[in-house]
């Protein structure tokens, strides 16, 4: 097993620096093969790649994580060398202790374990403020040892000052972060230097289009050349960010980078962003058991990756060209609002 860079959240729990996003799995980026999916899982183990991020909402996610994990207790007979990380998106109604234990309980039955290694709180509608009475029982449950980390997904930086203000622990928050979405850093990513909050980030490598496969493309349009649901959410934010020569003007200079240190556009975004003050892991998206869709080389490169002056001289040109996103859309998770 390769030596990943790892990093270590508030309540203890050790993560690798490149987390293994179990989105794709959920239906939006076509068919998965449940069976095939936890085969595939072994080689991003075998890689050292050992963290797994999931959600309840991501069909049958954290099964494929729980059927896994039994078969790696099987082989060994003892706790698994793997972490899942889960996220909890309800939707709007009673927060009451029962609610939440159920929710858990869920998650727990789903992914085999008997702790959850983190949970990370999504919430819809701000003016509901039935966030606080879940997150509090949630923090409960963090004392009685149900969970190890307590996290947040896609709250902005007020509602993380408000929510820390009551005295919960967080340990992360899981915001979008990119070459082409760099909000975290107007707000967030002081307020979590401050409080000892790990950013993960996902969206890092806009679904795929920061790659060599787009550069000197011509702009994809329509669910067609759109055809994953990450395919279509990044183009629009490449949209808002600058449009399609501008981003084409980043991947020429992404891929003079790459060239230059002997690695993949991949690599370089997403080296970019685990430089970033605050960030604690970078999520990349794995399409388990989908032949040809592995990316493990191009995570390993980013490691050792350093990039030097003249790298973000160069990215840094055409990055002060685009657009402001945080005057545009608001603070991290503002785009799920409205």
């Amino acid at each position: 097993m390769a030596q990943v860079p790892k990093v270590r959240l508030a309540g203890g729990l050790e993560i690798c620096r490149i987390l293994n996003g179990m989105w794709q799995v959920s239906g939006a980026h076509g068919p998965i093969d449940p069976r095939k999916a936890v085969q595939a899982m072994d080689s991003y183990v075998n890689a050292g790649l050992t963290s797994f991020d999931m959600a309840d909402i991501y069909g049958p996610a954290e099964e494929i994580y729980g059927q896994f994990y039994n078969q790696l207790k099987t082989r060994s007979g003892d706790t698994p060398p793997v972490q899942g990380l889960t996220k909890w998106v309800p939707r709007p109604g009673p927060m009451n202790r029962k609610v939440v234990e159920n929710a858990i309980q869920h998650s727990l039955s789903r992914m085999q374990v008997d702790t959850l290694d983190c949970v990370q709180f999504h919430w819809w509608d701000y003016s509901d403020k039935r966030y606080l009475e879940a997150l509090g029982h949630l923090s409960d449950m963090q004392q009685e040892g149900i969970i190890r980390e307590l996290s947040l997904t896609n709250f902005d930086t007020k509602r993380l000052e408000e929510i820390t203000g009551k005295g919960i622990r967080i340990s992360s928050n899981q915001v979008q972060y990119s070459l082409i979405d760099r909000r975290p850093a107007a707000l967030m990513e002081k307020f979590c230097l401050d409080h000892g909050i790990q950013l993960l980030t996902y969206g890092t490598l806009g679904g795929g289009l920061l790659s060599e496969r787009y550069l000197g493309r011509v702009e994809p349009k329509g669910r067609a050349e759109l055809y994953t649901a990450s395919l279509g959410k990044y183009k629009n934010m490449i949209d808002a960010w600058g449009g399609w020569s501008l981003f084409q003007e980043l991947l020429a200079a992404l891929d003079t980078v790459a060239k230059r240190n002997s690695c993949s556009i991949a690599s370089v975004a997403t080296r970019y962003i685990l430089d970033q003050p605050a960030v604690g892991g970078v999520i990349v998206g794995c399409r388990l058991g989908v032949p040809g869709a592995e990316h493990i080389g191009d995570s390993l490169r980013s490691f050792d990756l350093e990039l030097r002056p003249q790298d973000l001289s160069d990215i840094e040109k055409v990055l002060k060209r685009s657009r402001d996103l945080m005057s545009l859309i608001g603070d991290c998770g503002d785009e799920y609002r409205g």
